[in-house]
């Protein structure tokens, strides 16, 4: 379980934290001590009496690292502005499990950007899990919400999960594949 690049961490506060790969969401108590094994989009995956923990980015000062701060925009920002902050903010959300993020692992299959009737921009993103049964789907899906709702100017964010076409690994880029070990 533990590499050379784990690195020993104290929790200073209490701390809201998801557990991988259940899902459930759980308050570390300060105090705790773990080891950071993976640092992803700017959220940390800490490895603690047995089990990983998910640690998000606005919560990284409780284990002394830098919150992570939301993304901005230019002044009149054109529509391929936004589009591709929307790209850039998926390619923050990882697998927990898997060190690449969710665009290179192929479980984007759609992203459109439109504006309502207000002008408003809204996104919305069909994606997949690379196993149905996967416990953190929920929290996947959320944290491309959330991601994208960060963006200034959008108003509102759709993901939906989808299991059609089932994913497999040759979905993933060549990169991706390559540092996987599934090329």
């Amino acid at each position: 379980m533990f590499h050379h690049s784990s690195q020993p961490c104290q929790f200073d506060r209490d701390c809201a934290v998801v557990m991988i790969p259940s899902g459930d969401e759980l308050t570390m108590p300060a105090g705790t001590v773990g080891y950071i094994t993976q640092s992803l989009g700017g959220s940390f995956t800490v490895f603690v009496d047995g089990n990983l923990f998910r640690v998000a980015g606005v919560d990284a000062d409780a284990i002394g690292k830098e919150p992570v701060l939301p993304p901005a925009l230019p002044e009149n920002a054109s529509d391929d502005d936004v589009e591709k902050l929307v790209w850039s903010q998926m390619k923050t959300c990882y697998d927990p499990e898997i060190p690449v993020n969710i665009v290179d692992l192929g479980l984007v299959y759609s992203c459109e950007l439109t504006k309502n009737n207000q002008g408003q921009r809204e996104v919305s993103v069909t994606m997949t899990l690379t196993a149905p049964g996967c416990g953190m789907g929920d929290i996947i899906v959320e944290d491309v919400r959330s991601k994208i709702q960060l963006i200034p100017t959008i108003q509102k964010v759709n993901v939906e999960l989808t299991f059609e076409p089932q994913w497999n690994h040759h979905m993933m880029t060549e990169a991706a594949r390559l540092e996987t070990g599934m090329l």
